[in-house]
């Protein structure tokens, strides 16, 4: 959850990266296509870490570009890293297209879904239009009133609407969304009042005796799921994690791609191995039927 406002100072660690990132050599055409084929084709994985190491900067750069959200920079750049990363592992050299032109789609959509997630604890946007609409508003919206002269109004919502395809509707409530920011709950309900939000809210949570009884049944969850994905071998393992752990998983077609096989093959690997997780599991909690029925 974030609101535009002060950027936090960088730390001596994520500026000497900042700085590693800004000093490393640039390739030459030839250089990245030799480098894309060495990893797409041998799989060398130095080849892989000088193509994403020369690109550093880029990624750096579009980040810095967000910083008017209010998220930490650091947190952009590791987000963007990982679509650098995506990029790397989807570039097809042999099509001319240099790769600092195609990782930047990959980087950008990746600091901007990170900065979705986390803008408020209210999703603004999950479908490519509604991401368009938040990363355009401002900007389009500065055009018309410089343009009028005048606060946007509904003409100009309509034109914003309008340009971007989306309803007028959506317009209002993604001006809303981003022009109020979450409120916290320690703030005053107002000025003369010692009266705080959270004063207001009502709590449902648990008492201290269930809430350790579900913190001890949570702990013992977690590491049976552990161990059971450490069952899997690691293309079971990355697609269980990718695809059931995620907030919003990914896609078979796009693990085919990643991990160089059919979106059908994707499908019979994450089905043998929910098999494996189901089968691992039901071996632990006959193992400690004994324990569970005294607790």
């Amino acid at each position: 959850m974030a609101t535009a406002g002060p950027q936090t100072p960088l730390s001596p660690a994520d500026s000497n990266f900042l700085r590693k990132a800004m000093s490393a050599p640039l390739l030459a055409r030839d250089e990245e296509v030799e480098l894309a084929k060495a990893w797409r084709e041998d799989g060398r994985e130095a080849a892989l870490h000088r193509l994403i190491d020369s690109h550093l900067r880029l990624v750096a750069a579009i980040a810095a570009r967000h910083r008017a959200y209010g998220l930490s920079l650091p947190d952009m750049v590791q987000e963007g890293c990982l679509g650098l990363l995506q990029a790397a592992n989807r570039f097809e050299p042999d099509r001319g297209v240099r790769f600092s032109t195609y990782a930047s789609w990959w980087i950008r959509s990746s600091i901007q879904d990170y900065i979705l997630r986390n803008w408020s604890i209210v999703r603004s946007g999950t479908t490519s239009t509604q991401k368009s609409l938040f990363f355009n508003l401002r900007r389009l919206r500065s055009q018309i009133e410089r343009a009028t002269g005048k606060p946007l109004g509904v003409e100009g919502r309509e034109r914003i609407a309008k340009a971007l395809k989306v309803d007028r509707r959506d317009v209002e409530t993604m001006e809303g969304r981003i022009g109020s920011p979450d409120q916290s709950l320690n703030a005053t309900v107002a000025d003369d009042s010692d009266l705080v939000r959270q004063d207001l809210v009502s709590d449902d949570r648990p008492g201290p005796e269930d809430l350790i009884i579900s913190l001890k049944d949570s702990a013992t969850r977690s590491r049976w799921i552990g161990e059971a994905l450490a069952e899997l071998d690691a293309r079971e393992r990355i697609i269980i994690e990718q695809r059931r752990l995620l907030e919003v998983g990914r896609t078979l077609e796009d693990l085919g791609k990643v991990l160089g096989v059919s979106k059908e093959r994707v499908r019979q690997l994450e089905s043998r191995a929910l098999k494996k997780l189901h089968t691992a599991l039901a071996k632990r909690v006959e193992d400690n039927r004994d324990l569970l029925l005294e607790g």
